[in-house]
Formats: structure tokens, sequence, C-alpha cells
């Protein structure tokens, strides 16, 4: 069986531009999150990604056209840009990696997941779609341009074959006032005469179509079919029509964007897709890139996950479902349970055939990846089960070869949440007592799928010393009903680990589970 390397990694995290940053920083066992600001003052803390995508036009600008950072400084969402900013930092572990990454064509693959996409962008867009619907009902539906509305004005609003809304304001003190004005512009606009006039004008330009020599004429239809728009709006004096205030960028971003723009900026042409596996993203997309390299379909892949920095939607939808912690003051896993933290960021692994890379004089990473065992629990949305992260956990030691006892240490999913007491019950149901454990979203907060990414680099990293990074816990903060399982955990000390083998376990919403275990070079 074909063995794997890491050869290039890259990280945006909380407090952390990069890898170099983030390996300084895992020295110290303090908290990375900082209070979220936006909803204005809020009792939530959160994991605001320290990143400048300035930082990365240099490299862009040397291989592409000056617009091209301009494009995706603009175009792009957050979780494009801080995946791209971990592909270019991955590519400089290993001079020559970015060539050979290239020269391997369909034999390179570009996996990268996530867990929650670019929420910002389509709340952005939404909102400002919403207002251009406001606007343009509202226009519609005034009476001086609306002789439908008013002449039922004119006549003492007599009643219709369809009730009209109220008259919204009659509800100016309501918290149903912006709605009330919302359903009044719609139903006004829509029994507008005016309207109906102005849309058989646009029907007309619209119809415009392209005849002869397709590319030139194209070009010519498509000017002469924006400038008549533009003289029916002066015409008609109307806002922006709502169809054209929903931004293209709501494209450019949907899921599979991140891999798409790493496949494009590192001229990878192998199989580029995107894992969606919540939590889970990071195992699921090593997964994939350590299978399809087995099965020789591959040589090379860029894998990992990115998540969008912390939003009102992503902190309020946390919030709400129950997960969130919310008095201003860090959850530590496995203490308290009081919630978890929402971070964003991305952490972005290259990945090859050991012997191949080996040969090409490139040097292996941290450790190496032996196996990602996964599952599904197919019981609950939120709540993790017992028997779907024991399978997963019974899979990738089975894949490895290894027995329960020759791992020594288990980096947790732990979310600061209830979850921590069964996920520390299941992992103790299958290891022995002689595992030390630990946990780090106390650090880094909650980033979905780049969470996992950074905690198994962390891993990773720490091996690499001989040694695991201290955590945010203390031995006295430790919940005693976890106590009670196991006694075992990393504190705010470093542990020098008793053998080569460790394991990290990532727990989704919808109970989906990756469980990865790796190897120390160099250590038996």
């Amino acid at each position: 069986m074909r063995r794997i390397g890491v050869f290039g990694w890259g990280i945006v995290a909380p407090g952390s531009p990069n890898v170099d940053v983030f390996e300084q920083r895992l020295a110290e066992p303090g908290s990375w999150l900082t209070p979220f600001e936006g909803y204005g003052p809020s009792p939530f803390l959160v994991g605001n990604p320290s990143f400048d995508f300035k930082d990365y036009e240099p490299w862009i600008s040397a291989r592409f056209p000056p617009n091209r950072f301009r494009s995706l400084k603009k175009k792009m969402g957050t979780p494009t840009q801080y995946a791209v900013g971990g592909f270019i930092q991955a590519l400089g572990q290993n001079p020559g990696i970015e060539q050979e990454l290239t020269r391997l064509g369909a034999r390179a693959m570009c996996i990268v997941g996530s867990g929650l996409g670019d929420i910002p962008t389509y709340q952005r867009v939404s909102l400002e779609h919403h207002r251009a619907q406001r606007r343009w009902d509202r226009f519609w539906a005034s009476p001086s341009r609306n002789a439908v509305h008013a002449q039922w004005l004119s006549a003492g609003k007599p009643s219709l074959e369809v009730e009209a809304p109220a008259d919204p304001e009659s509800l100016v003190d309501s918290d149903d006032y912006d709605l009330a004005q919302e359903r009044y512009w719609r139903f006004w606009s829509g029994r507008s005469i005016e309207l109906q006039r102005y849309l058989e004008e646009l029907r007309a330009i619209e119809s415009i179509t392209v005849e002869g020599d397709v590319e030139r004429a194209k070009s010519l239809v498509i000017k002469k079919k924006k400038a008549a728009v533009s003289d029916l709006r002066k015409k008609w004096q109307t806002p922006e029509p709502p169809w054209n205030q929903v931004s293209a960028d709501a494209l450019w971003n949907i899921g599979n964007t991140p891999a798409a723009q790493i496949s494009m900026l590192g001229k990878i042409t192998g199989m580029t897709f995107t894992p969606y596996a919540a939590c889970s993203s990071f195992g699921f997309s090593l997964k994939f890139g350590m299978d399809a390299i087995r099965r020789g379909e591959a040589t090379a892949a860029v894998i990992g996950a990115t998540e969008p920095m912390p939003n009102t939607l992503s902190v309020g939808t946390f919030y709400n479902a129950r997960v969130l912690s919310a008095d201003g003051e860090t959850s530590k896993p496995l203490t308290g349970m009081r919630g978890t933290h929402v971070s964003g960021g991305s952490a972005v692994w290259i990945i090859g055939d050991l012997d191949h890379f080996l040969a090409l004089g490139m040097k292996p990473l941290g450790m190496e990846p032996l196996s990602v065992g996964v599952s599904s629990d197919a019981d609950h949305i939120i709540t993790p089960s017992v028997p779907g992260p024991r399978a997963a956990i019974r899979s990738a030691l089975e894949q490895a070869s290894l027995s329960e006892e020759d791992v020594c240490q288990w980096d947790l999913h732990a979310t600061g949440t209830p979850g921590d007491f069964l996920e520390v019950h299941t992992v103790r149901s299958v290891l022995p007592e002689t595992v030390n454990i630990s946990a780090r979203k106390g650090t880094f907060g909650h980033g979905m799928g780049a969470g996992g990414g950074w905690e198994l680099t962390a891993q990773y990293l720490g091996f690499a010393r001989d040694e695991v990074y201290p955590t945010t816990l203390t031995e006295d903060e430790l919940n005693t009903e976890i106590a009670k399982d196991h006694r075992r955990f990393v504190f705010d000390q470093p542990y020098k680990p008793e053998t080569a083998f460790a394991g990290k376990m990532s727990m989704g919403v919808g109970g989906v589970n990756s469980c990865v275990i790796s190897k120390a070079f160099d250590k038996k």
C-alpha cells in the first residue's frame, strides 16, 4: 500500500495569519478568541482570523496579469481568500512542489471542503437585494405613479375582491411595521398599470436577438440592450430593478469556489471538488485525497477546509441551536459545558505519494497520515451518538493495522458542550486508560471543517518536536463527571508522547464523523 506524506501546509486561524505564527503561538496555553462586534456590544466571543489578502498579491501578480489579484480581492468571499492564502503558504515548504503539481496534470487533485460555506457573501447579497426590492415595490405602489392605487384612495378605500393589506401607518409603533410596509407596497405594485407598461417596453428590448457573426453581434446586442434599458429607466424615473441588484458574487462564491480558485491559481488540472461534511470536512478531504493516491488515480492532492469569518448569521444560528457560549468568557472544553465559540479561517495541506516526493528530494512535514475512518450516526442532527464515532475510530485503527494500545495521544472534537462528556466516554469505550487526551477549541474556537484542520496540524507540529502542545485546560478545571471516566488529559503544560501513534476525531452536524490516525516519523 502506498504511503502518504504531507509536503506543504498553510493555516489561516484566529491570531495566526500563517502556519509559522500558528506554530509559535501553540506553545502558549492561552485563548485566541476576541469579542464579537457584529451585533454591536454582545455577550459573544469569536475566533476572528488574522488575515490580509494583500500579503499574497506578490505571488499572484508574479504569475498572472495585474487584474487577477484585483478581481480575486473584489469578488471572492473570505472562505476563498483564506483557502488561497493557505494554498500559497503550502507551496513554500518544499521548493519545486508548485511546478510538480502542474506537471502531474490530471494526477494532481484539489479537494477543499467546508462546513458553512460563504454565508457572509450570501447574507450581504440577500440584504442588498431585499433593499432593492423594497425600493422597487414602494416606487410602483406610490399613488403618484399608480393610477389604480390613487383611484382606490380617492374612492375612500372601498372593499376589493382581494382584501388589501393593512395600511402600514396604522402599525407605525408595531414590531410588524417594516413587514406591513413590504406587504402593502407589494400588493399595490402588483396592480400597477404603469408597471405593466414598463415591463412591456422592457420585454421588447430584451427580445433583441443576435444575428449574423455571433461574436461581433453578441457584443453589439449587449451594448444596445444596456443603452436601451438605461433610457427606459430615465423615461420612467425608476430605481434600479431588483433583478439588477443581485450581485454576481452569489455565483462566484458557490461551494466549490475555493477549490476551483486553487486549481486555477495552481494550474492543477485533475479532479477538483468540495466535500461538505460539517466539522468533519477536513478529515473527509484528507480521506478522499489519500484514497485516490493509494488507488493509483493520483500522485498528489491539495486538501483542506475553509470557513468564513464569524458574522451575525453564523453566531446567531449557533446560539439558537443552543450550542454557543454567551457569557463573554472563554468556554473551555471538558469544563462547564457552556457552549462553543464560532471561528473562521482555513487549513490547506498538500499530500502526496511519499516515495514519489522523496525521490524528488522533498521533505515530509509533521507526521505520516495512516488512515481516515468515517461514519454517520444516522441518529440526530446535532447530538452525537456512541456507535457512530466508535465505528469511525475502529475503522481507522483497522485500516492502520493498529491495536487500541498502540495509540498514546488523542485529540477530541470537544466543543465545550454536554457532548464532551459523551465523546470522552466513547473514546474510552475503545481506547485504554493510558491514552492522553487533548481538546483545543478553548484556544481556536469552533472553526467547523477548518477547525479540524487546525487541530490536526497542531498535533502534527507537536509530534514533529516530540511533544504535544499545551491546551487552555488546567487540571483543577476538569469537569468532575468527565474525570470519573478518564484522568489523563493535556492540560496547560506540554506533554511528551510515549509512542509514535496519535488519533484525531471530528464530529459534524448530522452525525458525520471522521477519525484520522497518524504516525510520527523517526519514532517507534
